[in-house]
C-alpha cells in the first residue's frame, strides 16, 4: 500500500475488526506517527471512542478485506515471554472460552489481559481488556490461594460479539509486555446451538446459557478460575447428587464428598428384595420409580416418535457399564417393561353414579380437550424437546391453570360441574409432559431392579460419602467464603454438631427436607421456593406369594399395570414384567396410590394398610391371592419417609415459573440441584438433567469453561436439539 492509497475523506468512529499491520513509512504527515497519534489512531480502528478532535481526515483503503491499522516505524519490540500462552487460538465471539497460561519466571503485582492488534506495545492500544488479578506476594492475590504461588494458569474471556480474527491476547505486568499469544481464529456464534449451551438466556425456555450467566456476574469477578483442588459438598445421596459426583469426576474435579443422611445411596430409587432375597432371585418390587417410556407409535400413520429426555438414563447406563469395566457385579442392563395386558384389572362403572347435569359434564370434559388441543405434532414436540415444549407451555398460558381453574374462572362453569368434571382438588398447572409420557407404546425398565442404577455408582462413590449424617443446618463465611454442612452426631437429642466446610456445595435433597434447615441468608425467591415448594403424597404396598398365580388365572394376567373401583385407596395394581412364566415365588406391587387418598393411607398403621391390600387382592383375584401370601411385603409411604418427605415435587399454579429461575443463580457457593429443581418432575431423567444443569453452573461459577462445555457437549447436545 502507498500515499496514493491515502483519501481525503473523514474517518467516522465506527466498529472496526482486527487488522494486519503493514509498514507505512510515510504516513507521518497524518498525524498518526507520535507515540499519542499512534494510540489513538490504534484506539479508534478498534472500535473504542474518542473525541471528535482526535480523528483524523484520511483513511487507508481496505486491502485484502483488511485495514492496515499501525504506523510504528521502529522494528516492534519483542515482549517479554513470562507469561506463555497456550491454544487452541480460537474463541467465539459473544460466548465464553477459556485462556490457559504458563508462567516462565515469577510476577508479582498487577497482571491484565487484553486482546487488540498482535503489534500493540501498552495495554491502552488494545481493543478491550479481557480481565485483571493479582499474583505472587501481592497483598491483593491472596485470593488466588488456591494456585501455586498465587499465580492462576486459566482465566475467562467472554469475547464482544464485534471482535474478528487475527488479533492477539496480550499479558501485562503494569504497562510492561509480558506475553503476547498467537493469532485468534474468531468464531461466530450460531443462533441456534447444537452443542454447549441453550440458544436463549431463559430458564422457561431450551436451557442455560452460560454467557448470559458470566455476563451478570459482577464485573471483573468471572476473570481468574478456580483451581481444580476445590473442594465441592454434594448434600444428598440420591440420583441428583451421584449424578452430579460423577459429572465432576468425569472432568477432573476429583475433590467432592457426597453426605447423605441414610445408610444407602439412591434416594427414591428403590427396590424391595422381598424375603431376604438377592436380585438374582427375581422376588423384587419398586418401591419408587419403575420403568422409563422410550417411544410412541401412531396405530393409525404407524409413525413412531423416539421420547429423547429419558435417554439421559440409557445413555448414563452406557457410561458407568464403562467405568466398571461391565463387571456383571455393577452392570445395568435393561429388559421390556409392559406397561399395558389385555387382561389388567380394570375400573368397573359404577352405575349408581350421577351428575348434577351430564351433558354440562360432557362439555367441560370436551373443552380441557380443546384448550389441551394434544396433537400428533405437539406431542412430538414434547417427546423430542421438551424444554422448548416448557417455554410454548408458559407462552400459551398452560401454567397460568389448573383444569378446574381453567373451567372455573376461564369459562365461567359451574363449580358443581367442575367439581364433577375434573375434581377441583387439585391445583397443578396443565403441563402435559405426563400425558405424553404415558401414551408411550415401548418402554424398558432395569434387570433385577432399578437400585442396580444407583448401585453402579458403588465404586466411584463408596469411599468419599459420609453415611448417617443427617444435616440439619448450612452455614456461610464471607471471609474464607466456604459453605459449612452441619448435622446432630449423637443424634436428634445431641447438643453439639460435627461439620465439614467446602469451597462450594450442592444441595441434592428435596426442599421439603431442606425447609427445615437453619440456612444462610437466600434472595427471597429461592428462600420462598425452598419454604412453599408443592409435594405429592406416594404409597406403594408390595406382596410376597408363593407363586405368580396370576399368570395362571383364567385369564391370565402377564405384566402391566390395573386398576379397580372395587375397593378404595389401592389405585394401581403392577405385575411384574420379567421372568415372566417362571416358577418360584412371585411379588406383587399390589397398592400405588397418589394423591389425597393416599395421605389418608400414610395415616393407618403399616399393619393396618397392609392388611387393607391384602383383602384387596383376594377381592381381586379370588382366593388363591389369600392362600398363597407369604405374609412378607414392603410398605412405603414417601411423604412419611423420614428422609424424603414426598414422593416427588408437584408445583402448584404459578410455582414452576415463578421459582425456576432461582434455581439458575448460585447463591452463597450454592447449587440446587434435584427433580424438583427440573422441567419434569418423579422421573430420573428429571434428576439427571438437574444435576447436568447444577454442574454446568457450578463449573462456570468457578471459571472452568472448557469442562462447562464438556459436560454439556456430553450430556445434552448427543441427543437434544437445542
Amino acid at each position: 500500500m502507498g500515499r496514493q492509497g491515502l483519501k481525503t475523506s473523514r474517518v467516522e468512529p465506527t466498529k472496526s475488526p482486527i487488522h494486519s499491520r503493514v509498514d507505512l513509512l510515510d504516513i507521518t504527515k497524518a498525524g498518526r506517527c507520535s507515540p499519542v497519534g499512534e494510540r489513538r489512531w490504534a484506539r479508534h480502528i478498534f472500535g473504542l471512542p474518542l473525541p471528535a478532535a482526535h480523528y483524523v481526515n484520511h483513511a487507508f483503503p481496505l486491502q485484502s478485506g483488511l485495514i492496515a491499522a499501525s504506523c510504528f516505524v521502529a522494528p516492534l519490540a519483542k515482549p517479554s515471554t513470562t507469561v506463555v500462552f497456550k491454544g487452541p487460538f480460537v474463541a467465539e465471539a459473544d460466548g465464553i472460552t477459556n485462556i490457559h497460561i504458563d508462567f516462565a519466571g515469577p510476577i508479582d503485582g498487577e497482571l491484565s489481559v487484553h486482546y487488540g492488534s498482535c503489534d500493540i506495545a501498552s495495554p491502552y492500544e488494545a481493543h478491550h481488556r479481557v480481565g485483571k488479578t493479582h499474583l505472587g506476594n501481592h497483598p491483593l492475590a491472596k485470593r488466588n490461594l488456591g494456585w501455586e504461588d498465587n499465580r492462576p494458569t486459566r482465566f475467562v474471556w467472554l469475547p464482544p460479539a464485534e471482535i474478528q480474527s487475527g488479533g492477539c491476547l496480550h499479558a501485562f505486568a503494569g504497562d510492561e509486555l509480558v506475553g503476547r499469544s498467537d493469532a485468534f481464529k474468531v468464531k461466530r456464534r450460531k443462533a441456534r446451538r447444537s452443542t454447549s449451551f441453550a440458544d436463549i438466556a431463559d430458564p422457561m425456555g431450551p436451557w442455560f446459557d452460560g454467557v448470559e450467566y458470566l455476563k451478570e456476574k459482577e464485573p471483573g469477578s468471572a476473570f481468574v478460575a478456580q483451581a481444580m483442588n476445590k473442594s465441592v459438598g454434594i448434600i444428598g445421596g440420591g440420583m441428583s447428587g451421584l449424578m452430579t459426583a460423577y459429572l465432576l469426576e468425569s472432568v477432573g474435579i476429583t475433590n467432592w464428598k457426597i453426605i447423605e443422611a441414610s445408610e444407602r445411596i439412591g434416594g427414591r430409587v428403590h427396590t424391595s428384595y422381598l424375603n431376604d432375597t438377592a436380585p438374582e432371585d427375581y422376588q423384587y418390587q419398586e418401591m419408587g420409580p419403575m420403568r422409563f417410556p422410550v417411544s410412541l407409535t401412531n396405530t393409525t400413520t404407524n409413525d413412531t416418535i423416539q421420547i429423547m429426555d429419558h435417554r439421559m438414563v440409557f445413555q448414563l447406563a452406557d457410561a458407568l457399564n464403562e467405568m466398571n469395566g461391565h463387571d456383571p457385579a455393577w452392570s445395568v442392563d435393561f429388559i421390556k417393561w409392559i406397561q399395558k395386558s389385555a387382561n389388567d384389572p380394570v375400573d368397573s362403572t359404577d352405575a349408581t353414579l350421577s351428575y348434577s347435569n351430564a351433558t354440562a359434564v360432557e362439555n367441560a370434559l370436551e373443552a380441557i380437550e380443546d384448550w389441551d388441543a394434544l396433537t400428533w405434532e405437539k406431542m412430538r414436540d414434547i417427546a423430542t424437546n421438551v424444554f422448548d415444549a416448557h417455554k410454548k407451555a408458559v407462552a400459551e398460558g398452560y401454567f397460568d391453570f389448573s383444569e378446574a381453574g381453567y373451567l372455573r374462572y376461564k369459562l365461567q362453569t359451574d363449580l358443581n360441574v367442575t367439581d364433577e368434571a375434573v375434581s377441583t382438588a387439585s391445583d397443578n398447572p396443565e403441563w402435559l409432559y405426563d400425558t405424553v409420557y404415558f401414551s408411550a407404546t415401548e418402554w424398558r425398565t432395569i434387570d433385577k431392579g432399578l437400585s442396580r442404577l444407583p448401585k453402579a455408582f458403588t465404586p466411584l462413590v463408596a469411599n468419599r460419602t459420609l453415611f448417617g449424617k443427617q444435616v440439619e443446618q448450612l452455614s456461610y463465611n464471607e471471609t474464607t467464603q466456604q459453605t459449612t454442612a452441619s448435622w446432630r452426631p449423637d443424634g436428634p437429642w445431641g447438643t453439639t454438631l460435627d461439620s465439614l466446610s467446602f469451597d462450594y456445595a450442592v444441595v441434592a435433597v428435596p426442599f421439603s427436607k431442606v425447609r427445615l434447615w437453619d440456612l444462610p441468608s437466600y434472595s427471597g425467591l429461592l428462600a420462598r421456593a425452598i419454604s412453599t415448594l408443592n409435594y405429592e403424597q406416594s404409597c406403594k404396598v408390595a406382596l410376597h406369594y408363593e407363586t405368580r398365580f396370576w399368570e395362571h388365572l383364567s385369564p391370565p394376567i402377564i405384566g402391566g399395570c390395573g386398576s379397580t373401583s372395587a375397593w378404595a385407596g389401592i389405585g394401581n395394581i403392577c405385575y411384574p414384567s420379567y421372568q415372566v412364566n417362571s416358577t418360584g415365588p412371585g411379588v406383587l406391587l399390589a397398592s400405588y396410590q397418589s394423591g389425597t387418598i393416599a395421605r389418608t393411607l400414610g395415616s393407618m398403621t403399616e399393619a393396618e394398610h397392609v392388611a387393607h391390600v391384602v383383602r384387596a387382592m383376594t377381592a381381586v383375584h379370588g382366593d388363591v391371592a389369600t392362600e398363597q401370601f407369604t405374609g412378607a411385603y414392603d410398605r412405603i409411604c414417601w411423604e412419611n419417609n423420614n428422609f424424603q418427605a414426598g414422593a416427588w415435587a408437584s408445583p402448584l399454579v404459578g410455582q414452576q415459573e415463578l421459582y425456576l429461575p432461582a434455581y439458575y443463580q448460585t447463591e452463597h457457593h450454592t447449587v440446587f440441584v434435584g427433580e424438583h429443581t427440573s422441567f419434569t418432575h418423579a422421573w430420573i431423567w428429571s434428576a439427571l438433567e438437574s444435576a447436568v444443569r447444577g454442574t454446568t453452573q457450578l463449573l462456570l461459577e468457578m471459571g472452568l469453561v472448557d469442562e462447562a462445555k464438556q459436560v454439556t457437549e456430553t450430556w445434552m447436545a448427543r441427543w437434544m436439539h437445542v
